[in-house]
């Protein structure tokens, strides 16, 4: 039997701001949405990454305007894809939330952040008729936090994008991969202080992702910042790289880890989860505030180089964007039909 056309809105305003994880969570599940038939997909974004803009996405576009929008395309659901949402929608709201940085690490963030998001998302959680989250880690971080009956949290993981496989080309040279945005909860002081204390001679430690804030800053002997670029450049990083190493000290998933695995790099990540439910006994795992013990992963994780390259592909096989997003589908039917 044919299930019936749901329509649904998108808000995809997070795209406006950033390139990181939650985007390419947004990126890649729109995609995989737009095959399925039985879903007729709308899009909202509010532009600009200005101050003022900023503030008026957040205390106009979502508690006033996108339920207006909602309302009048009569969407059976509509799905915040971030931490942002309207507080009260006619229509039963899907919300995503990523991780609960702001709240755990507010000391990462600008003032207008972290008083917004302490006010808000609450609000937000008790309007959601479904949450989805990346991990199991973030879901135990929602009940307890934000006091979201479990019953409402879906634990839905992030795929990998086909882009990201052993295949391919590899970028040359003699080095180690990170893959972050330059903010203070990446740890990326501790991973340089890190790499400077390993035996890796002749190797550079690059660097990948957008400057951020918190006035962190990547330089030093055999230090190089590549900035932010495209994905098929990034899987060519992660291909030749020696290994990956992802220390942050927070996160509620930590894609960059899957991708590299995807990609048949070793990887370092900090022990326990979220890393654990996808990389345990694949990745290298540290203590991401002591630098001798990331030192220590370094090294082990490029002389095991060998060993470690086929395992991480084959565990990141199981992580695909059109089974998130037919899983994503199915809790839009279920919030509709209640």
């Amino acid at each position: 039997m044919t299930e019936p056309r749901l329509r649904a809105g998108i808000d995809l305003s997070p795209l406006v701001l950033t390139r990181a994880g939650t985007a390419r969570y947004i990126s890649n599940l729109v995609v995989a949405l737009e095959g399925e038939d039985s879903l007729e997909l709308r899009r909202y974004r509010f532009g600009g990454d200005g101050r003022a803009a900023k503030l008026v996405r957040d205390v106009v576009w979502y508690p006033a305007a996108l339920p207006l929008l909602g309302r009048r395309d009569r969407l059976d659901v509509l799905h915040c894809p971030a931490l942002r949402a309207p507080f009260r929608t006619s229509q039963p709201l899907v919300v995503t939330i990523h991780d609960l940085s702001p709240l755990r690490h507010p000391s990462s963030f600008n003032a207008w952040n972290r008083r917004y998001t302490a006010l808000a998302l609450p609000r937000v959680a008790r309007a959601a008729a479904a949450v989805i989250v990346g991990s199991r880690f973030v879901r135990d971080e929602v009940v307890d936090l934000l006091g979201v009956d479990a019953g409402r949290v879906t634990t839905i993981p992030y795929g990998v994008a086909p882009i990201f496989s052993p295949e391919g080309a590899a970028a040359g040279g003699d080095y180690v991969l990170a893959v972050s945005t330059l903010e203070p909860r990446k740890n990326l002081p501790r991973l340089l202080e890190a790499f400077g204390r390993t035996s890796l001679n002749g190797c550079e430690l690059r660097v990948i992702g957008a400057a951020g804030w918190g006035g962190v800053r990547v330089a030093g002997d055999r230090v190089r910042w590549l900035g932010e670029v495209s994905d098929e450049e990034l899987a060519r990083q992660y291909r030749g790289a020696r290994c990956v190493a992802y220390v942050s000290l927070y996160e509620g998933f930590g894609l960059p880890v899957l991708e590299a695995m995807a990609c048949g790099a070793p990887v370092v990540a900090p022990a326990g989860p979220p890393y654990s439910e996808f990389a345990h006994g694949v990745a290298v795992e540290v203590d991401p505030y002591d630098c001798d013990s990331i030192a220590a992963g370094l090294e082990e994780a490029v002389d095991r180089r060998e060993a470690l390259r086929p395992l991480g592909p084959e565990r990141a096989a199981g992580f695909d964007w059109a089974q998130a997003a037919r899983e994503t589908l199915r809790v839009y039917r279920e919030v509709a039909a209640k």
